[in-house]
């Protein structure tokens, strides 16, 4: 088939070399961009930097800029500029302090910090007084509590007054010392010593909630506080730690002396104590008299401590 002059591929002349010689090796020259990629490039450029400072659905209204993401602003940035989500965040922030407050005001109606101060407002000089007082209470004659300004004074200056060092320092020893009784007798056992130590401040707890239904079942006024209430029960606590010890030390028979010794000594300290603070306040009213309800209820109180103490004690120091 013939083809055009115009379509042929003219050929470049190449001259003839000699028979028995070799063609001089040439290097290829380099490939040459097309201009059609040339072109494609200089546009996707000019579109990109068009696009600059654009407006951009994911990064808050703002384009791609030099300064990042956004220019000078953040992801979400565009959520917290608008007016309902801001007044949406003082709303809760406003609803929390309340919450707050409201929470504050109620915990305070019932444990203050000032109220737990004067429970623990001791000394050393006061420790040893009461620690003797609690040990020795027959030859203590006044038994009232002093008041400064309608407020009692604080237990470091009144011995009288009740305090919540001893018996929390003494709640502490209990466990520590029967998980020691525990370890000699080869029974101890991380369980073991958390039934205990459960056992022990529910039954506070049970002394707490019933001394307290019992002043508002009998209609006895009083200014004793529940905050009182536990630390007078708590004050067994001294004694079932001596007994503990001296039964580790010795023998039964020194157990058992310690024991009777101090529950002796509680009932008293304990008659004679809430005995001014529950029966002064008491009147005839009709129904029975107040001094022989506040009577049954002191002592009911008083004689339930060797019994709880005996029995807290009792599983712990088993002698073979």
């Amino acid at each position: 088939m013939d083809v055009p002059s115009e379509y042929r591929a003219s050929k470049p002349s190449q001259k003839r070399r000699p028979k028995g010689t070799k063609a001089a090796a040439t290097a290829a020259p380099p490939p040459q961009p097309s201009p059609y990629f040339n072109d494609f490039a200089a546009q996707n450029q000019q579109q990109y930097m068009s696009n600059l400072g654009q407006p951009d659905m994911f990064y808050g209204g703002q384009g791609y800029g030099p300064s990042g993401y956004g220019g000078t602003q953040f992801p979400g940035q565009q959520l917290l500029n608008d007016p309902v989500a801001n007044m949406a965040m003082q709303y809760g922030q406003s609803l929390a302090g309340q919450g707050k407050d409201l929470v504050q005001k109620n915990l305070e109606n019932y444990v203050t910090s000032s109220k737990l101060k004067y429970y623990f407002a001791v000394d050393t000089a006061y420790v040893g007084k009461k620690l003797g007082l609690l040990f020795f209470p027959y030859t203590h004659s006044d038994w009232s509590i002093h008041y400064n300004q309608d407020e009692p004074v604080a237990p470091r200056y009144e011995i009288n007054a009740p305090d919540l060092y001893i018996p929390v320092m003494a709640f502490v020893t209990y466990i520590l010392v029967a998980g020691m009784v525990l370890g000699t007798q080869g029974r101890f056992t991380p369980e073991q010593l958390g039934a205990q130590a459960s056992s022990a401040l529910v039954w506070l707890i049970i002394e707490m909630v019933g001394f307290t239904l019992s002043l508002y079942i009998l209609n006895l006024n009083t200014d004793l506080k529940y905050l009182d209430i536990i630390a007078y029960c708590g004050y067994k606590f001294v004694g079932m730690n001596c007994s503990l010890l001296a039964g580790v030390a010795s023998n039964t028979t020194v157990y058992y002396f310690v024991l009777l010794w101090f529950c002796i000594s509680l009932v008293f300290f304990l008659m004679r104590t809430l005995r001014v603070q529950v029966m002064p306040h008491q009147t005839d009213d009709g129904f029975t008299k107040g001094a022989k309800r506040s009577l049954y209820l002191i002592l009911s109180v008083s004689l339930a401590q060797p019994l709880l103490m005996w029995w807290l004690t009792s599983y712990v120091m088993i002698f073979k």
